[in-house]
């Protein structure tokens, strides 16, 4: 970026050859492993310092965290300069676990876990992460849902799989982290499944339009959820000309409707 914090031209052309043609190729594992294969580095929803402040509050450096979906993010890398050691990241591209572990070990942090796993079948015991945390990697399960306020039963079946892998990991007092692109209107049905026992509240962060960032904390259902004071009908599309020149705005609806 220049001095006056805005993309270079160079930068911008890097990213927008990141992005897939369709919405629907972030289904498929294979266009994950070519694009790892290439890209060093993307941030999610913006970068760690943006939502440090609401982050911290949720952890210690006790506290035993899972990062679903790492990618190539420098998420867990930053939490861990923040004191948070017991890291463990996960993400179904046997291409970014490789690439992610290389990173850590080249720069020290080797108490930093990386593994291959599918977050719809989390490989891990009952109650053993204090957070588990996730920065748009349930938003992928989206991309073909449909109509919002009705999503495909394909859809709720995998996110419901996604949730309770979370919920059973999560020891009995633990939080649940999700910053998503997703409106509480449409995340609150799937998150106060009767199965669950979390409350729900929510905060936001980012300029230009909101990224939710939601927190369920396990064996605390309180019945109805508030969002802090925030407002929950932020329009479904409000673009920058910044947001259009990342992938972000992707989720909040079709590519292809883009074009038209």
């Amino acid at each position: 970026m220049d001095e006056m914090g805005k993309r270079s031209p160079t930068d911008r052309t890097q990213r927008s050859e990141v992005g897939p043609s369709t919405a629907l190729a972030y289904l498929d594992p294979q266009y994950w492993d070519q694009r790892f294969s290439s890209e060093e580095h993307y941030e999610w929803f913006k970068d760690y310092s943006h939502f440090r402040h609401l982050i911290q509050e949720h952890m210690n450096p006790k506290s035993s965290v899972l990062e679903i979906g790492c990618g190539n993010s420098h998420l867990s890398e930053e939490l861990y300069k923040d004191g948070i050691t017991e890291i463990t990241c996960i993400d179904l591209s046997a291409v970014a676990v490789e690439k992610m572990q290389k990173r850590l070990l080249s720069k020290g942090y080797i108490d930093i876990k990386v593994l291959e796993a599918d977050m719809l079948d989390l490989p891990f015991g009952n109650s053993c992460f204090d957070v588990v945390i996730e920065k748009g990697t349930m938003d992928v399960l989206f991309v073909d849902s449909g109509d919002p306020w009705n999503p495909r039963p394909t859809t709720v079946s995998k996110v419901l799989a996604m949730l309770e892998g979370v919920h059973r990991v999560l020891k009995p007092d633990g939080v649940f982290i999700s910053i998503s692109f997703g409106q509480p209107h449409f995340r609150r049905p799937l998150f106060e499944s009767p199965e669950f026992t979390w409350s729900i509240e929510w905060k936001t962060f980012g300029d230009g339009f909101h990224y939710f960032f939601y927190i369920l904390r396990k064996g605390r259902r309180l019945g109805d959820a508030k969002g802090s004071g925030q407002r929950s009908d932020i329009p479904s599309i409000y673009l920058l000309q910044e947001e259009l020149e990342g992938e972000d705005y992707i989720f909040r609806t079709d590519v292809d409707e883009l074009d038209n």
